[in-house]
Order: structure tokens, then sequence, then C-alpha cells
């Protein structure tokens, strides 16, 4: 009884004390965030991340720049070895990768409470990203996609009123308009051997009712034997083969070429350099009516699973979150959700290509997802290679790029 009076003594006499002493202010929580943004210009994530970490409320952000071919092989190393960061932002079709292996926290139930992340606002491509087996694993940080921009004046001088709507009038048009004694071609695109090309040829296989998983189509099939053909007769350029997409545009902005596939980013060097009235249309279809497709870029931003701070993270990913309506603004960087409104710029040709470009995002349709996304891609842009060189048939090419990814999903 004695030790039991002792005891209650001692504790009221510790809690006196601690009444008695300054409440001691807890320490604040460190949230690290990965990004390739600031590693050649500013960006989103360097900058909301700066902003984050001179707010007064509890949370510092700490920001690591990575290089773009660099940061998923880090990632997997530092989640490996429990050194990942809280946040990372990552390229949309290697998000599966991560999200797969339980590398991303589920934000699911998070996000349902959430007063500024909302999933319904998103795009599907964006959404379905970030999305694994039917949870959500984080939010589209910004997107882009592909349409076709076609050169105004030299339509007018063809006698051609409106831009291509099929792949058939694509062709029809590119031939009419290519001058190759003069350097100039019909029409230009990225079939380079690396993620462009996939990135331009994949939505072909879509629209013509295939996917990752299933390339062999008769649409493409068509695609890639008109594409050949116009290489063959000088209507493309043999250098779309190699090129990237920012120089391969840079055929059409210099006026060598009447259009060119390529995306927004485009945009502003257009409004700068391009010295001919030009505009931009929605990728063809192989017929009036037929399903709709185009590739989905951009990048997205998770919480990794190994975070000890997950609802602090969260918070730094809603203010991230609650930043979208400055992406375009500030960065030129189109929004992933359709509650988003772009400010019109008073630069007409501009915002008509923006316009553009948000209806053509309706249709976008992620890489994948699948964890092994790198080697699907390689699978498909080498068959587009093989058959635009001739090394292949359209139906070898694809048919052994067929087989190589059924060995990878199986």
């Amino acid at each position: 009884m004695q030790f039991i009076k002792l005891g209650l003594l001692a504790g009221l006499a510790a809690g006196a004390l601690a009444a008695a002493m300054p409440a001691q202010a807890q320490e604040d929580v460190t949230i690290t965030v990965w990004s390739i943004d600031g590693a050649n210009q500013v960006g989103p994530s360097d900058t909301f991340s700066a902003e984050f970490d001179e707010m007064d409320n509890g949370i510092n952000v700490e920001y690591r720049i990575l290089q773009f071919d660099e940061i998923v092989n880090e990632t997997l190393r530092a989640f490996a070895t429990g050194n990942a960061p809280d946040i990372v932002s990552l390229d949309n079709p290697d998000f599966a990768l991560f999200s797969s292996r339980g590398a991303f926290l589920d934000i699911t139930d998070m996000a349902a409470e959430s007063d500024v992340i909302n999933p319904e606002v998103y795009f599907e491509g964006p959404l379905n990203s970030v999305s694994w087996d039917g949870k959500l694993y984080g939010v589209g940080k910004y997107t882009d996609t592909i349409g076709v921009f076609y050169n105004k004046d030299m339509f007018a001088e063809a006698g051609i009123e409106n831009p291509p709507q099929t792949w058939a009038e694509f062709e029809e048009y590119a031939r009419k308009l290519a001058k190759p004694d003069q350097g100039v071609y019909g029409a230009t695109l990225s079939a380079r051997g690396n993620e462009e090309g996939t990135f331009q040829f994949l939505p072909v296989i879509q629209m013509s009712g295939g996917g990752y998983e299933n390339v062999n189509t008769e649409g493409a099939r068509e695609w890639l034997s008109m594409v050949k053909g116009m290489i063959d007769d000088g209507v493309l350029s043999q250098d779309v083969l190699s090129l990237g997409q920012w120089d391969s545009t840079g055929t059409f902005n210099s006026g060598n070429a009447a259009m060119a596939i390529s995306g927004p980013w485009e945009i502003d060097r257009m409004v700068e350099d391009a010295d001919f009235d030009w505009g931009v249309t929605l990728l063809p279809t192989f017929g009036e009516g037929d399903e709709r497709s185009s590739a989905l870029g951009g990048f997205n931003l998770g919480i990794m699973s190994t975070t000890e701070h997950p609802e602090e993270a969260f918070k730094v990913l809603e203010y991230f979150v609650s930043q979208d309506d400055r992406l375009f603004p500030e960065f030129g960087y189109l929004p992933t959700r359709s509650d988003v409104e772009l400010p019109q710029s008073g630069i007409e040709k501009k915002d008509a290509a923006l316009a553009v470009f948000q209806e053509q995002l309706k249709y976008a349709q992620p890489r994948g997802p699948h964890p092994e996304w790198q080697k699907i891609s390689k699978a498909i842009y080498d068959a587009e290679q093989a058959a635009l060189t001739g090394q292949m048939t359209p139906d070898e090419a694809l048919s052994q790029a067929q087989k190589t990814i059924d060995t990878i999903i199986d």
C-alpha cells in the first residue's frame, strides 16, 4: 500500500513539474520531394516545394532534382534500401511499375476525404495512369498529347479547304502538298526508335481496336504501309526515322513540311518563329466517326509507401494540386483536370490551338499501365522501325512484337 501511495505522489509531482515548465515546440516534419523539374528550367515541383517550405505549418520540404533518365532507377534503388523520398514525380507510363509493387501509398480513402483532390474531375487517361487494381496511387501533375499542325497558307494555295479528318485524307493531302524537288515535305512525324516512336504510333494501334497487349491490328498494318510508301516517295523525309518530336516539328516550323504530328509544347515556338498561317486539328481517325485516340504524355505525383509521415505528405500533395491553375500560365503545361480553365492569352492562334489539344485530351490513353512498360514499348517501336525501313513487312514486324509482348504479359 505504501508503494502505491509513493507512486501516486511521484506521478502528481511529475505532473506539477510538467505544468510549471513551458511547453516545448514539437519538431517540424520534413517531407522530401524528388522530380526532374529544375534540371533544365523552372517547373512546378521545384517552385511549389519552395513555396510550401516557406509556410509556417510545421512541415518542411526538401527538394531534390534528378535527371529524366535517372529518376526511375534511382527511386527503385532508394525504395529497395529504405531511403526513398516521401513524394516522387514520374513519367506517367512508369507509374505502374511502382504501384504494382506496393511502392506507392494507396491514397484512395485520403482522396475521398479531401476537399482539394477529386478524382472525378481528372481526364480519363491521366486518372487511369495513377490507378492500379481499382485503387488510387497518385495524381496527375501535368499532361500533353498530340494532334496535327497544318500550314494554312499551303492548304489554301493547293485549294484544300479543311485539315485532314481521316488517315486517308492525311495521305492524300500530304502527297498533294509535297514538293520534294524544293525540299518541302507533305508531312512530318517522329518514328524514332525510342519512347517517342511509341508515343506517336500507339494511338494508331488503339484507334484501330488494339492496345499495348494487342498490337497487330489491320489499321496498324495499313498505317505502317501508308507511312512507308510516303517515305519511299519522298512525301515524308527519311529523317522521321531518327528525329525526335521537337526536331521533327522544326521541319514544319521552318516551312519545309505542310503538316506535323506533334504536341502543345510546340505552340509557343510556333507563335514566335513561324512566318505563315497555321492551325491544329485532332489526330485523324481511320474513318469518319470512328473511335478516336491520342497519346498521353506528362508526369504524375505519388507518395511512397515507405513514408513515415503519410498525412503530412498528403498535405504537400494537396498543395501541389491546389496550384493546378498556375500550370499553364507560369510553366506552359496542360492540367490533367477538366475543371481547370486555361486563361486566354489574347493570341488567336495560340488560344485556338490550346482548345484543340484540350479536346484531344478527352481521347488520350496512357501507355500501359503495365509494370514492364519499358520492355513493351521497345517491342512496339522496334516493330515500327523494322516496318518503315523495309526490314520486315508490317505484318511480320507486328507479329514479332506481339510474340514479345505476349511473353512479357504472360
